[in-house]
């Protein structure tokens, strides 16, 4: 596999003048370009032939006749890297890593892979957003809806808040292109979000994900999206020690697996949402001092949103910076589209659904949110823009 380009290495230098002295610089997402955003675009336009094909694309994908693409959820380069041990099928794979989407969550990330746009344009902007209802909560600025369950504090919004109208932009370009999912997840709102038009073909343990794609390829289909979420789960219960190193032992078999039932022409290319930081138990409120200015909090851990009081953006910046800045990007919202963190502009809708300030984690911990208790306990996380959650596989493999 090759090695980490300098657009990963070079914006991890220097300093943040946002945050405390010595703070590292972000990782910015490369919309656009080797970006989580582009890989079906380009999957695309390899499978037609086009002689345009970016640079980036593992080169085994430029002949395919038929591709897979496999995402592992949870697995990014610098943990691969780390790892190669324990799994010499990834490791023997011709590609490199390219960059996640901000943030770096799932519910955010697998949207513009499915959609090929980023999150400024698709609006699925995190993983835990503020949301507008009617009727209107009496007191207070809103609720905030957990986007993988599709639910607030009032339940299931499927109905009051139709995934494929919250979320418009149609996966694969309007191809109603096979996915092999977990069963499970069919019925959910963020499937209907974010693979809305797609065939659905469900599995309930890895070896029947086999089976789905072997028989897909066989029939005739030129391209099949496959997703397997067993390292993300296994870092976030256990963090990235012998659990995760297991699991990933685990899923180099599933690719090996794969591998094995490829015709002639067939590629399998792999790739991920985000990558992963052990946090532990270096968990913490945000500073006390925040709370008489804050309206709600929303995001994750290493990605939370301060929903700022009218009139107290410059004292939450400031107090954020003050009690955070050694181990937080302090930005407000403004900031973050000024600087590209989105790829684009917010509409008023979509910026709605995010808070005024946020802190990004650099350092491993992670901000809570009292008003969340579900994520109290997680050993791994991702969210946030450092080079082991922003760096994710793009690679492949042809039968040979």
């Amino acid at each position: 596999m090759g090695t980490v380009p300098q657009m990963v290495d070079a914006a991890v230098t220097g300093e943040d003048a946002g945050s405390g002295p010595g703070a590292p610089v972000p990782v910015m997402p490369d919309y656009g370009g080797a970006c989580l955003s582009s890989v079906v675009p380009a999957l695309f336009s390899a499978l037609a032939g086009e002689p345009d094909v970016p640079s980036w694309v593992p080169a085994p994908v430029r002949n395919a006749t038929q591709v897979v693409l496999l995402v592992l959820d949870g697995l990014g380069w610098e943990q691969l890297q780390a790892s190669k041990g324990s799994a010499p099928t990834l490791a023997s794979a011709t590609g490199g890593p390219i960059t996640s989407v901000a943030p770096t969550t799932t519910a955010t990330a697998l949207t513009s892979l499915t959609t090929g746009v980023p999150p400024a344009v698709h609006g699925i902007v995190g993983y835990r957003l503020r949301v507008d209802l009617d009727p209107a909560p009496v007191h207070g600025p809103g609720e905030v809806m957990n986007v993988l369950r599709w639910r607030t504090g009032r339940g299931d919004m499927r109905r009051q808040l139709p995934p494929p109208q919250f979320q418009p932009v149609p996966p694969f370009g309007g191809r109603a292109v096979p996915a092999v999912t977990r069963s499970e997840f069919a019925s959910t709102g963020f499937t209907a979000a974010h693979l809305t038009g797609v065939r659905l073909f469900g599995w309930s343990v890895p070896s029947a994900l086999v089976v789905g794609v072997r028989r897909l390829l066989a029939a005739g289909e030129t391209f099949v999206y496959a997703y397997y979420e067993g390292l993300d789960k296994v870092a976030h219960e256990h963090g990235l020690g012998d659990h995760y190193r297991q699991e990933l032992r685990a899923v180099d078999r599933l690719v090996a697996d794969l591998l094995e039932v490829l015709p002639p022409g067939a590629v399998l290319a792999v790739t991920s949402d985000h990558g992963q930081v052990e946090v532990g138990n270096a968990t913490r409120l945000p500073a006390t001092a925040l709370f008489d200015m804050v309206e709600l909090f929303s995001g994750e851990g290493r990605f939370r949103w301060i929903h700022v009081r009218p009139g107290s953006l410059d004292d939450v910046v400031a107090v954020a910076r003050e009690a955070h800045g050694d181990e937080a990007w302090v930005r407000t919202r403004d900031q973050m589209v000024e600087d590209g963190w989105f790829g684009g502009p917010l509409t008023a809708s979509v910026a709605s659904r995010l808070g005024d300030v946020a802190l990004v984690a650099h350092a491993p911990v992670a901000f809570l949110d009292p008003a969340d208790t579900g994520e109290t306990r997680l050993m791994g996380r991702h969210g946030s823009l450092t080079s082991a959650e922003m760096a994710v596989p793009f690679v492949a493999w042809a039968p040979g």
